[in-house]
């Protein structure tokens, strides 16, 4: 199967992306494309500047609003840490994920600074946590619009249960922002509901909080690493290309993560489902061996995520593992690496081929780990959806039998 080759993205990838409206509504389907570059495209593409631009807003090189608000942010986790209280962070679909992602990033800056008893922040799903608030300790949901309806549930239940909220997202206009005490603004909107900035906003303005909580603020050359891990993803279309084309006739994609990736790993599976139809399933480094591997065959595909540099020798050999025995069934398998993972593990186990990001040892690890994936696996899963002839810009809800069952669901 052959791809044509990249035709100019439609959006200057530097330029910044439109803002939420004023006065505040939720989005509308994307805007059909006779082809690519679809309007994922164009979002994968302005992801690195993207993220700087961010940086400099929360991080104190921008306008004074950003820098106050990861302040009162900051301060927020502070007092509930000292206090031993929980840390929840809440959201649905791709801020689901964003939102384990805070966690870990959140999690590592606690570890050092945080006094004994603070309990380490978790992550929970909103619907659950809306039925199940804490009466005490802050919540933080994600919620890219600030429009999702249980995500805002889960900050009211909370609020009313007597705990503090905050929220990360693009519009303090928003609904979910009326209902969170702190509110940091990312401020520039996805403009595909297969979301990517969606994603990645979060995880960005997470690492300026957690900066603050360290006491070392985000410098130059954190900011530039974080432009150039992203970058080294956009980059690499031609591994990307090739990996969609050995992936794209499976019948089910498994993905496979450890550590701090694991976030990663189930916003893949999310992106493959929702962007290009196939199948796809999470599961941990270790799960995927007990059990699981008795309902594969040659007809599954198999993607490793490996970034985390943290206990790496044990997870590489772990991975090496999971791709021997995916190899002997069959199944194509490929993989996203830092360079020191991709040095400890063998060619030959990835014969779909495999995306190499930099190791950015000038980073917080989990930092380095989740923002080093995150153009891989989009620009995987946009590659994957060319080559199966589909948009993924409309999460299959410009057919009407699917719009039709998210309006049943509502």
């Amino acid at each position: 199967m052959t791809i044509d080759s990249d035709p100019p993205a439609r959006v200057d990838p530097d330029m910044e992306l439109p803002g939420p409206p004023d006065p505040w509504v939720g989005s509308s389907q994307p805007s059909p494309r006779s082809g690519f570059p679809y309007h994922m495209t164009d979002m994968i593409l302005a992801e690195p500047a993207l993220a700087e631009r961010i940086l400099h807003r929360l991080a104190g090189a921008g306008r004074d609003v950003g820098r106050g608000a990861v302040g009162e942010f900051t301060d927020a986790i502070k007092q509930v840490a000292k206090r031993g209280e929980p840390i929840i962070m809440t959201g649905c679909g791709t801020s689901e994920h964003a939102a384990q992602a805070v966690a870990a990033i959140l999690f590592e800056a606690l570890a050092s600074a945080s006094p004994a008893g603070a309990l380490p922040p978790d992550s929970a799903q909103a619907f659950e946590l809306s039925l199940d608030p804490p009466a005490r300790g802050l919540v933080i949901g994600i919620s890219h619009e600030g429009g999702t309806a249980m995500t805002n549930a889960a900050l009211g239940a909370a609020r009313a249960a007597g705990a503090k909220t905050a929220l990360i997202t693009s519009s303090r206009r928003s609904p979910g922002a009326a209902l969170a005490d702190v509110v940091v603004e990312t401020q520039e909107l996805d403009q595909s509901w297969c979301h990517t900035v969606g994603y990645l906003s979060p995880i960005v303005a997470a690492h300026a909080v957690a900066a603050q909580l360290r006491g070392s603020p985000v410098d130059a050359t954190q900011i530039r690493s974080i432009r150039d891990l992203l970058a080294a993803g956009v980059r690499q279309s031609i591994e990307a290309e090739a990996m969609a084309a050995r992936l794209a006739g499976v019948e089910r994609i498994l993905v496979v993560a450890s550590g701090a990736d694991r976030p990663a790993g189930r916003e893949l599976v999310l992106k493959i489902e929702e962007g290009t139809w196939i199948p796809a399933a999470y599961r941990d480094l270790e799960t995927l061996l007990h059990g699981h591997l008795a309902s594969t065959d040659k007809t599954n595909g198999l993607v490793v995520i490996l970034t985390d540099r943290d206990r790496l020798p044990e997870r590489s050999k772990r991975a090496r593992g999971v791709l021997a025995a995916a190899g002997v069934i069959g199944m194509p398998a490929g993989a996203i690496l830092s360079a020191a993972a991709s040095d400890a593990i063998p060619s030959d186990l990835t014969p779909a081929g495999r995306f190499v990001v930099p190791d950015a040892p000038e980073l917080p690890r989990a930092v380095a780990a989740l923002i080093g994936s995150v153009t891989a696996l989009q620009l995987l899963t946009e590659r994957l959806a060319r080559a199966r002839g589909v948009d993924p810009d409309a999460i299959h809800r410009d057919v009407d039998r699917y719009r039709e069952a998210a309006d049943a669901a509502d």
